[in-house]
């Protein structure tokens, strides 16, 4: 039924008007604040993954049961998860950058800021800390002061050193 529907689409749109309409209605609600759900359990990925899934079948007239990651691959489009991590890297840059509203900067705190570090090879990297207490729950590690830290951390030091020069 599925594989039967999607070419269908296919020949009557066409293959470009499909892949705006999956651009337009199916990633834009998958990116739609996607950095809330850093942390969410691996039963909550599942679903917005196959709607990932489905999607790029859809746009590429894939069977059901074709692999779907060379399908991703082809359309440069990273699974959910890495999309969630890649948001929250893109706003600590925006922070790291000053290029981001004060709310969000005066939720990290450079570690070369810390007055308590500015003696230590700490000092001289790109980490940022949280400015909240330790937390005592995995709720509280969904949180962008925390999440985002995390992501950003992890990240290595030579991509969090680079610089793009703005318009």
């Amino acid at each position: 039924m599925y594989a039967y529907s999607a070419s269908i689409v296919n020949n009557i749109v066409g293959q470009e008007v499909t892949t705006r309409l999956v651009l337009a209605m199916v990633t834009t609600c998958l990116d739609y604040c996607n950095s809330l759900l850093a942390g969410i359990p691996q039963s909550t990925w599942e679903p917005l993954q196959r709607v990932q899934n489905c999607a790029a079948r859809l746009i590429l007239n894939l069977r059901q049961w074709d692999h779907v990651t060379p399908a991703l691959q082809q359309l440069h489009w990273l699974p959910i998860q890495a999309r969630v991590q890649f948001k929250l890297c893109t706003i600590m840059y925006g922070i790291h950058s000053s290029q981001c509203p004060a709310y969000l900067s005066d939720a990290v705190q450079s570690v070369a800021s810390t007055s308590t570090r500015e003696g230590l090879r700490s000092a001289a990297t790109t980490n940022y800390v949280g400015l909240t207490p330790r937390l005592q729950s995995k709720f509280g590690e969904r949180a962008f002061s925390h999440a985002g830290l995390v992501a950003w951390n992890r990240l290595p030091e030579s991509i969090r050193q680079v610089h793009t020069q703005t318009r």
